[in-house]
């Protein structure tokens, strides 16, 4: 697609997206003069040729802090960004110099496409596939793909991909529906930390109810070491 396809495209996702902005005259003059994410976006996209196709140092950089001052909103050169991108209101969203954002994608306010700093090699942000909508607030971090028409809540916190057509929530996030359909509390939505709390509560009850069986019996209670709610079992190696 040419330079104007995407400014055309991205002119069209702001005026579906936005309900705020009229029809006509006024509404093309409040897309182009008055919507942060459209200007951000059509400054990226010659940035984004000035960086990666004519290598050009520095200049780049400086001008898209100029855009950053200008929008609220940070997108590095280096990004590649689909057709119909669209930010709603955009103060505080972060784009990384490696992200991949598909066609379509729609973010709002305070999101960030950063990485966490344990990267390792070239890939250091997320990718994410065509019409994905992501809430405001909502941080995706590192090298993970969010799958097409998938939706990040506002606030969540994505540390691992995400399938096509899930919706995800929390910090940490969490899948909650795949294709519109909501998994079962007993699925595997459940966070790891929720099943290791489970477990742990778990084996605190059996610890506390062998004890009182065994006081009811009159037994000695075995040696070992228990510091409040935990039993811990040594074990000697040769």
């Amino acid at each position: 697609m040419r330079a104007w396809g995407y400014i055309k495209s991205d002119f069209m996702a702001a005026m579906r997206n936005d309900p705020a902005i009229p029809r006509g005259f006024r509404g093309f003059l409040e897309v182009v003069l008055c919507t942060p994410g459209f200007l951000a976006i059509t400054c990226h996209r010659g940035l984004h040729f000035l960086h990666t196709k004519l290598r050009v140092p520095v200049i780049p950089r400086f001008l898209s802090l100029i855009v950053r001052w200008w929008t609220g909103i940070e997108i590095h050169p280096g990004a590649k960004i689909g057709s119909g991108f669209f930010i709603d209101h955009g103060a505080g969203v972060v784009i990384g110099e490696t992200a991949v954002v598909g066609d379509n994608v729609t973010l709002y306010q305070g999101v960030t496409l950063g990485g966490t700093g344990n990267e390792k090699g070239k890939k250091r942000h997320p990718t994410l596939e065509s019409n994905v909508f992501v809430g405001s607030g909502a941080k995706i971090l590192g090298p993970i793909t969010v799958g097409a028409n998938s939706r990040i809540g506002a606030n969540s916190v994505v540390l691992k991909d995400v399938p096509r057509g899930a919706t995800v929530t929390g910090m940490r996030a969490r899948i909650v529906k795949i294709d519109g359909k909501r998994l079962s509390e007993c699925s595997s939505g459940i966070s790891p930390e929720e099943i290791w709390s489970k477990i742990f509560r778990l084996e605190e009850e059996v610890f506390l109810l062998k004890r009182e069986l065994r006081r009811l019996k009159g037994e000695r209670e075995p040696e070992s070491e228990y510091h409040g709610n935990v039993e811990v079992e040594v074990t000697h190696r040769p």
